[in-house]
């Protein structure tokens, strides 16, 4: 089975959103709520007690000598709000000081 779950997107503002439990995500654009929070749960042994979703538009480059268009893909972000107390270990980047 394809897993709805593509990655976790790990920027300073999403690191800021842990803070408050909210988690995000890279998904498949066709990837539904509903599968997405059973998924979660089971990946990271976690409870959802939210979930957003955005469909985000792929953005256009310009590679190469001749400067050629080239499109990224469209994508899903899925931002997910944990029972209080509960983490994702991916969202964890200092080592132990820092989570002292």
């Amino acid at each position: 089975m394809k897993s709805n779950i593509i990655r976790p997107i790990i920027t300073e503002k999403t690191m800021h959103a842990t803070v408050r439990s909210w988690f995000t995500f890279r998904a498949d654009i066709f990837a539904n709520k509903q599968n997405l929070k059973q998924e979660i749960e089971k990946l990271y042994a976690v409870s959802v007690v939210a979930i957003r979703t955005a469909n985000m538009h792929g953005k256009v480059h310009r590679v190469g000598k001749k400067s050629k268009s080239i499109e990224a893909t469209d994508w899903k972000k899925v931002m997910v709000q944990l029972k209080p107390g509960q983490t994702i270990d991916a969202f964890q980047i200092g080592g132990p000081e820092e989570a002292k």
